[in-house]
């Protein structure tokens, strides 16, 4: 077994220049301590990034067993299928899943993080890669074990089990553009503190440029990953002087909540306008017309995510990342365009 080697209390003690004891004062009664030695407690704490582990405590220097996942939502299933495979594969080795939720706020992310870090987890799972300095800073000098997922970038030393958002989305548009469609319309997620939101709408965009012939976005409104702020994105697309015959989504819940308002507008589907989604969940089959979608290997990146983390807790330094390919699922919401 590895020896953590992450800041103790005694390190944050030696830094701020009191005892252990007034630390603990600090943490669990911070009224009873003078303003100034508080001061240079916490100072101490964020420069080290020492967070108290409770679990630690209970268990002195054994292992807790239990992993956690921080994800941005569980308001639509596009982590489902990922986190249910991240999960079974953990349990096979007698490992407990905590999983928390983000909204896709960097901040909630942070707090998150320390509080799974603090409860003893062994190592967690994070869904991309862009975040603040500070959170990676706590995870380096806390040495926290960890694989990033739904992504395939990373910073150096560091590994991932995903897939590439832009290449994947690159293609649903040139394929589209195959069938004819020259006007897009793009309804992205919110892409800040959202490498993959950013990643799917840039990669459309790169396939456009390639592609020419006319091809062109006629318009990209951002949106939370959620049906009624989709309809209320293609109400903005429908106001603009130029009509889109594809509207291209990032995920599969923008492009249902998409394609219901168009319906409740009258317009006839796909006839008069495709849609493309992206994740393939079950909602892509259920919905009318059957949705063209990307299908993101959810279960083979929880699966990897899984055995590259115990790996890791493990000590095993012979890893390296993997990069899942993606499938375009082609349905009946994306058509050739009824053209004049």
């Amino acid at each position: 077994m590895v020896k953590s080697t992450a800041p103790t209390l005694e390190d944050v003690a030696k830094m701020a220049g009191v005892s252990t004891a007034s630390i603990s004062r600090a943490l669990n009664d911070p009224d009873k301590v003078a303003a100034s030695t508080r001061e240079k407690i916490e100072k101490a704490i964020e420069t080290l990034g020492y967070t108290p582990n409770f679990g630690g405590r209970a268990l002195a220097s054994s292992r807790t067993n239990t992993v956690g996942a921080v994800i941005p939502s569980m308001a639509n299933a596009m982590f489902a299928s990922g986190l249910q495979a991240f999960q079974e594969a953990l349990a096979v080795d007698g490992v407990t899943l905590l999983v928390a939720t983000t909204g896709f706020d960097s901040e909630q992310e942070f707090r998150q993080i320390k509080s799974l870090v603090g409860q003893g987890a062994d190592g967690l799972m994070l869904i991309g890669n862009d975040r603040p300095d500070k959170t990676w800073d706590f995870i380096d000098k806390r040495r926290v074990a960890h694989v990033v997922s739904w992504c395939n970038v990373s910073r150096e030393g560091q590994f991932f089990a995903g897939f590439d958002n832009a290449t994947a989305a690159g293609d649903a548009a040139e394929r589209a553009m195959r069938l004819g469609h020259r006007r897009i319309a793009v309804i992205s997620g919110q892409t800040a503190s959202n490498d993959r939101a950013k990643a799917r709408r840039d990669g459309v965009y790169a396939a456009v440029a390639r592609f020419g012939d006319g091809a062109r976005i006629t318009h990209e409104v951002e949106a939370p990953y959620l049906i009624d702020d989709a309809a209320s994105a293609f109400d903005q697309i429908m106001a603009q002087a130029e009509k889109p015959t594809v509207v291209l989504c990032a995920n599969d819940a923008l492009a249902a909540g998409a394609m219901m308002r168009a319906r409740e507008i009258g317009m006839s589907l796909p006839d008069e306008m495709s849609f493309v989604g992206f994740d393939d969940v079950g909602l892509a089959r259920v919905v009318t017309p059957a949705l063209t979608t990307v299908r993101v290997p959810q279960i083979e990146m929880g699966r990897a995510a899984a055995q590259f983390l115990l790996a890791k807790i493990a000590g095993e330094t012979d890893l390296s990342s993997t990069t899942f390919a993606t499938e375009f699922i082609q349905r009946e919401s994306l058509k050739p365009p009824r053209l004049p």
